[in-house]
């Protein structure tokens, strides 16, 4: 079978469920790969035109936006005792010293912790359990939690759509090739923006764990 006749099998309300629910499960504050499922997915639809790009970032806006809500309730309620029950069931994403770099974030920026946490993966996984446990207005994450959401998951739809759109125009002739294309540009952009993100969050925790030397007593 034609590799596009294969992809055209695909049921399309599956992939939006997926999507939303694992997008939903990671917001909420369980690691699983969202951000890979997401990038897949919209690659998936730009070889298969059954799969609508507009509804699959709608249903990730949605899983979004719906799963970080509830982080934030769960959060908000469990307090502290949740992230350290967490930090020995996941020590790997929730160990006291990631705990502690995502709260000096949130401290330091407020809303953008939470807008701008869903462009990385580590805080996209707190930021809704963390606002509820620092006691965020709700007001404020709210509107951080839509705004984010929507940029995130819709902007990274409408990305990888197109790429894929345009790697497999230029080899339509091949489009197994395309479709391999495609992916591995989706990747590399995703791991170029991964490193970039994990960077600048290094050089973060680095300057916000430097304390400035004492001055030294004049003769």
């Amino acid at each position: 079978m034609h590799i596009q006749e294969w992809l055209e099998t695909v049921p399309a309300v599956s992939i939006y469920v997926l999507v939303g629910l694992v997008i939903g499960l990671e917001s909420l504050g369980i690691p699983l790969p969202g951000e890979i499922i997401l990038v897949s997915s919209a690659l998936l639809a730009s070889q298969n035109h059954q799969i609508d790009p507009f509804v699959l970032g709608a249903c990730a806006s949605a899983g979004a936006i719906i799963g970080d809500s509830i982080g934030y309730a769960i959060g908000r309620k469990g307090g502290r005792p949740l992230l350290a029950r967490l930090g020995r069931r996941f020590p790997k994403h929730f160990g006291e010293q990631n705990v502690a770099a995502a709260e000096r974030s949130f401290q330091k920026w407020g809303m953008w912790a939470v807008f701008f946490g869903r462009f990385v993966a580590l805080l996209r996984i707190f930021a809704g359990p963390l606002a509820g446990v620092l006691q965020m207005p709700y007001w404020k994450f709210l509107t951080a939690n839509v705004l984010g959401g929507i940029v995130w998951a819709g902007g990274t739809t409408a990305v990888i759509y197109y790429v894929g759109v345009v790697a497999e125009a230029w080899l339509k002739r091949f489009s197994w090739l395309g479709l391999v294309l495609a992916v591995l540009i989706g990747l590399t952009s995703m791991l170029v923006i991964k490193q970039r993100a994990k960077k600048a969050a290094a050089e973060a925790e680095a300057t916000a764990g430097t304390v400035e030397p004492a001055a030294a007593p004049a003769e």
